[in-house]
């Protein structure tokens, strides 16, 4: 990548994401490039204003002026108080959750708020399990839902964004290795100068010097004698 100007890496995710064993592939292979990480609640409003750079998301979002990979799936719990009969079940019957008050996460203020109330005992509330595990209390629980809709996480940058930093990140989350030709650090190798690439063509087709050829070096002629101190032959 181009290293003339200093540059920072802002990636934003959404509480649940734990993006740390990417962050820590990009500073082993890029120590010089710093990467900053900031959780939001809206990553996608970030990733508008230009503030991040690029942005972990739960699906569904708005894709518009945005590319999107999925990433990987979530499993829904239920969270509810440890005095809840639900709590007896190892995984939670969809069926089972008809006879609770369901809590609305947005109404509730975020998860971290939904999750309190659902510890008070006022009602129940269905979030991804990275979310429930995040905010998770000492009087509350939180069980599989096996029949509920998964969650889906994602990857999004900027349509117009077509920055080397950017690309390189997207490929260090899709798994791409250090010496993957996909990589913008390893398409951009040091170009060579015309007097190497005349060097090299050289020595590929033989005309190498002998010190090149057996590792030898030249030895200088003895000086000749002058004619008129040569003896006859007797």
């Amino acid at each position: 990548m181009p290293s003339d100007q200093p540059r920072t890496l802002s990636v934003g995710f959404v509480p649940g994401v734990t993006p740390g064993k990417w962050v820590a592939r990009w500073r082993e292979r890029h120590p010089d490039v710093p990467l900053e990480l900031h959780q939001h609640d809206d990553a996608l409003a970030a990733l508008r204003d230009g503030s991040d750079d690029v942005v972990f998301v739960r699906l569904p979002v708005d894709r518009t002026g945005f590319h999107l990979i999925p990433l990987y799936e979530e499993q829904p719990v239920v969270v509810m108080s440890r005095d809840n009969e639900l709590s007896l079940y190892d995984d939670v019957p969809p069926a089972e959750l008809e006879g609770e008050m369901l809590l609305d996460v947005v109404e509730c203020g975020g998860p971290r708020t939904a999750v309190e109330v659902a510890a008070s005992g006022a009602g129940v509330v269905v979030l991804p399990m990275s979310v429930a595990r995040l905010f998770a209390r000492k009087d509350a629980v939180h069980r599989p839902v096996p029949g509920l809709p998964t969650t889906t996480i994602g990857i999004a940058w900027r349509v117009e964004d077509e920055s080397d930093d950017v690309e390189e990140f997207i490929g260090i989350v899709r798994g791409r290795t250090a010496q993957s030709s996909r990589q913008p650090s390893q398409r951009e190798a040091p170009k060579k100068s015309a007097s190497q690439k005349a060097a090299a063509k050289k020595a590929a087709a033989g005309g190498g010097t002998k010190e090149q050829k057996g590792g030898r070096k030249p030895q200088p002629r003895k000086p000749a004698r002058p004619s008129g101190s040569r003896g006859k032959r007797r």
